[in-house]
């Protein structure tokens, strides 16, 4: 009988294979979550939350059903990193912030400076010199639930949560498990990823499939079947000493994925922004992603294949670079 190979079949195989590991191991590392798991602190169940300029107790924060962020995911947002009581890369965020809103014509309301204020209030009011911010801006409340934004009935709403958040630990010097997804980031004309929008259901569906294959985050395609970014994080391989990332036409402007390029340009590592498809990232000697919240987190294993024991060296000399970056950003900035 002549055996035909079947894509379907070895998919699922691959997939079943990671869902059997035994409990508490995926890929032969001790299990490693997302770059968004996080030291558990108690302290944020009393936290203040900013919503639209006042102060509330988290467990009586709300918005109305009528939101036009809860009724229809229109919206932008930012994740803000502070340290030292200072908001890194802060100009960056509130840049990309007021492009995205800009873009979906949609009137933020306060100006950058109001903007600082509040975001520098919310964390005084909770004590905090270290911590997560979501910002999160949507058009406002909604007369009834329909999409024309000429229903909108009230001014944007700005709700601010700062969290004590650390990543984990094992999560930054072990890294992360990926896999590769059929769910593709999209064509700009449909729905443009490059907004930082509040409608993430393309990549909410890749985590799912990522997740039940037993990974820890997805790794996602352009439409063309080339690399592009994962599902809340940017992607990077390492080949022969040069560091690979997407071209960024399929993913969003990121922040620490600009930051992290800078850095390899200012330290005589090559970098390239390039088309690239899965043969190059199974052969790559490292891989890692980049992100707001964990920083640069190495990807030891992608579909079930092993890079590296954890971090390697140009992965780990890019976490100490990026480090030091923060800490010079952080040192030069003045409050409101």
């Amino acid at each position: 009988m002549k055996l035909r190979f079947s894509p379907k079949l070895y998919e699922m195989d691959v997939a079943r294979s990671y869902l059997t590991r035994p409990p508490g191991k995926r890929y032969g590392q001790d299990m490693a979550l997302g770059t968004h798991d996080f030291v558990s602190d108690s302290r944020n169940d009393a936290i203040l939350i900013n919503v639209n300029g006042q102060l509330t107790p988290r467990a009586q924060a709300m918005v109305s059903v009528f939101d036009s962020g809860f009724m229809l995911g229109d919206g932008v947002w930012e994740g803000i990193r502070v340290h030292a009581g200072r908001m890194a890369f802060l100009d960056q965020h509130l840049d990309r912030l007021w492009e995205g809103a800009k873009a979906i014509a949609m009137d933020i309301g306060i100006s950058r400076a109001e903007m600082k204020e509040r975001l520098y209030a919310t964390i005084d009011a909770n004590q905090m010199d270290k911590c997560h911010i979501r910002l999160m801006v949507t058009r406002g409340i909604r007369s009834t639930p329909y999409q024309d934004p000429r229903v909108v009935l009230s001014p944007a709403t700005i709700v601010i949560i700062a969290e004590y958040k650390d990543p984990l630990p094992a999560t930054v010097d072990r890294g992360l498990s990926l896999f590769t997804v059929h769910v593709r980031r999209g064509d700009p004309a449909v729905q443009d990823p490059k907004l930082n929008s509040h409608s993430k259901l393309n990549c909410i569906t890749a985590c799912i499939q990522a997740a039940q294959a037993g990974a820890d985050e997805a790794l996602m395609l352009d439409p063309h079947g080339f690399v592009a970014t994962c599902n809340s994080t940017h992607f990077f391989i390492v080949r022969k000493g040069e560091v690979w990332t997407s071209t960024g036409d399929y993913c969003l402007a990121g922040i620490t994925r600009a930051n992290v390029i800078r850095l390899c340009r200012e330290n005589d590592i090559p970098v390239f922004e390039r088309n690239f498809s899965m043969t190059d990232v199974y052969g790559a000697d490292e891989a890692f992603v980049t992100g707001t919240f964990a920083g640069v987190v190495p990807a030891h294993t992608i579909d079930g294949r092993v890079l590296t024991d954890g971090k390697g060296p140009v992965v780990e000399r890019l976490q100490n670079l990026y480090r030091a970056f923060i800490e010079r950003d952080v040192a030069g900035q003045s409050r409101p």
